[in-house]
């Protein structure tokens, strides 16, 4: 199995790559890359010593909308690794108690065929392409043993390629291009080769062969969390159901790309290279983990529920085997990145088992007013940028002025300060107010670039946001 590109990068490399998205919480992606850094490293080990090391696993603590999971799924997509979230509350829900936390490796499993297999097939596209096109002219032009296309008087679409005025089939049967020389039809063929790279073909209908997607029933097996389709059981032994089907050239050039690809991968690799890449790539993101935590001696009611929660994660964070319906797999060597906010409950009040298997503690910051208006128009995705983008769609020309960029950010901040603090997640919030009535009214609209200051931004806030009256809070 090869190595993913990004571990070839160094941690500062890693990190650099995280600002493009993330802004500060310097501390967490340190964190990261060096976790990343160190399987990378461990690659390099002699097999018995690399058995030995396991990953340094992870806890965040911080406020909602600060990046917690933001830095984990980024880290997740830029080295293509095998990446699942889960909440940790999920497993304590009534009737649920502990119940399938093994759920998280199977999803784990199938994010990492899913990645190993479109892997695998973007290998094979290329010769899949090849493969198409000629199934392609073929269905266009039959070569001299397949029946034609079209019979009696009807006439094709590529008739004229064949040269030639149309002419009544003969009332035998036969077709025109057994009647042609072999030449003449190569010669077509050709032509018609050429005419599809060219594009020229892409509106006309065929007629091509479609593999049947087989009917599955699902039969669920309970408490396993495991399910069989009934009616794929026997399915490898009988041969491939196919129907016909008339489709445009565009759209038959994907689904016979799709199609020959799959016929290419070999299944049986790709799942024990998926298995492997799961083992040793893949990342867990354990959300809400302070939910699940009980401060206090004395415990009762719901706090005996959660920590029978976190001795049911133990095992599964210590490493075990768990079984998938792909095969078993190790949890030894998957990194866990646990989070959450840690208002009520500290990091203290986990099961001790559980916080020694959490080494690395990144705590990280409330988001300032600085950060606000970086969010806003620094990163690759930038809230300002998106829904420029959008408007522009429909001609639409928006502008930000830095007044009221500050603007926004200040708002969000006091509202963060005042009410719940949801972190950036407050952003969206405000920036759907504001450009509401734009929105709304773009068809009506004769004005095509619009610029919004500070002005505007206040006019449409008034009425919600304003300092704190202190006064309120002197006795």
């Amino acid at each position: 199995m090869g190595t993913p590109a990004l571990y070839s990068m160094t941690p500062k490399e890693i990190v650099q790559e995280l600002d493009k998205y993330i802004i500060g919480q310097d501390q967490a992606k340190k964190s990261v890359a060096i976790a990343l850094r160190n399987r990378y490293r461990r690659s390099l080990l002699p097999d018995d010593m690399r058995e030995e090391i396991t990953p340094k696993n992870i806890l965040m603590m911080g406020p909602t909308g600060v990046g917690k999971t933001e830095i984990a799924r980024r880290l997740a997509k830029l080295m293509d690794a095998p990446f699942v979230k889960v909440e940790a509350t999920k497993f304590t829900e009534v009737g649920y108690v502990g119940r399938d936390v093994d759920s998280m490796v199977r999803d784990l499993v199938e994010t990492s065929i899913r990645i190993t297999k479109q892997r695998s097939l973007q290998e094979k596209y290329s010769i899949a392409d090849e493969i198409a096109e000629e199934k392609i002219i073929e269905a266009i032009i039959p070569g001299k043993k397949k029946p034609p296309q079209h019979t009696g008087g009807v006439r094709g679409p590529f008739d004229f390629i064949l040269g030639g005025n149309f002419q009544q089939q003969p009332a035998t049967g036969e077709s025109r291009n057994d009647a042609l020389p072999e030449s003449d039809v190569e010669l077509a063929r050709e032509q018609v080769r050429q005419q599809l790279r060219d594009g020229l073909l892409e509106e006309q209908f065929i007629e091509i062969d479609v593999v049947e997607a087989p009917k599955g029933t699902q039969l669920d097996l309970g408490n396993e969390g495991m399910s069989i389709a009934i009616g794929n059981i026997f399915g490898e032994m009988m041969p491939q159901k196919k129907k016909k089907k008339k489709v445009r050239v565009r759209d038959a050039r994907k689904i016979l790309r799709e199609q020959e690809a799959q016929n290419l991968i070999d299944m049986d690799q790709v799942t024990s290279e998926a298995l492997d890449s799961a083992e040793q790539n893949g990342i867990i993101f354990i959300d809400e983990i302070d939910k699940i935590a009980s401060g206090g001696a004395y415990r009762s009611g719901a706090d005996v529920s959660r920590e029978g929660v976190q001795r049911d994660i133990l095992p599964i964070v210590e490493g075990s085997v768990i079984n998938t319906k792909y095969g078993p797999v190790k949890t030894d060597h998957v990194l866990f990145i646990g989070a959450g906010a840690f208002h009520t409950a500290k990091p203290t009040d986990l099961i001790p088992e559980l916080q020694g298997r959490f080494p690395i503690r990144v705590e990280l910051e409330n988001l300032t007013k600085e950060a606000f208006v970086q969010i806003l128009t620094i990163p690759e995705n930038a809230l300002l940028k998106q829904h420029r983008m959008l408007l522009e769609t429909e001609g639409i020309k928006l502008d930000f002025t830095d007044d009221a960029v500050d603007e926004i950010a200040s708002i969000a901040t006091l509202t963060n300060e005042q009410t719940e603090n949801i972190g950036a997640r407050r952003l969206h919030t405000i920036m759907e107010k504001l450009l509401e009535d734009i929105s709304f009214n773009i068809p009506d609209m004769d004005e095509r670039e619009i610029s919004i200051d500070a002005e505007y931004v206040k006019e449409k806030f008034i009425d919600r946001i304003h300092a704190d009256d202190i006064d309120r809070f002197i006795i």
